[in-house]
């Protein structure tokens, strides 16, 4: 009995199809600091991607419908004096995003209805008191109005 030395693929019938440029983000400097996370949060609304910046970490917030190249001058979220490693939004609200940060801070930030037009520098609530880099527990979609914390 001859047994074959090729086994078929599930797969030999699926194509794929290349996106348009005007369907993608592009042009997007994304951090190059290494955290056991994804480097962007999505919502309903929104898409925050973790960008490299000097001075500070910082993280875009896009709405969903502006595709294509990003401008190196569009507004980000920047407050942290270290690189951002974690961002999530709130399961509540929508306009509501948490990021960690090496700075031992995490910081709640307030997005606007229409996205970013200038700079956010300024979040809602700083939450401080760790002595190693936090990231954002993904367990928060339980606990209303509350962040949990987590340091490595």
């Amino acid at each position: 009995m001859l047994r074959r030395v090729v086994r078929q693929s599930k797969f030999r019938h699926v194509f794929g199809q290349a996106v348009r440029n005007d369907q993608c983000y592009d042009d997007i400097r994304v951090s190059r600091v290494t955290w056991d996370s994804s480097f962007c949060a999505v919502n309903p609304k929104f898409v925050a991607i973790i960008i490299d910046a000097s001075g500070g970490g910082a993280f875009l917030v896009l709405p969903l419908h502006k595709t294509g190249r990003i401008d190196k001058v569009y507004p980000t979220v920047c407050g942290h004096t270290g690189p951002v490693l974690d961002i999530e939004w709130c399961p509540h609200n929508d306009q509501v995003i948490a990021s960690g940060s090496e700075d031992c801070t995490v910081m709640v930030w307030q997005i606007p209805e229409n996205g970013l037009e200038s700079p956010l520098s300024e979040p809602v609530v700083v939450l401080e008191g760790h002595s190693k880099r936090v990231g954002i527990d993904r367990r928060i979609a339980r606990l209303e109005e509350q962040v949990a914390k987590v340091a490595l």
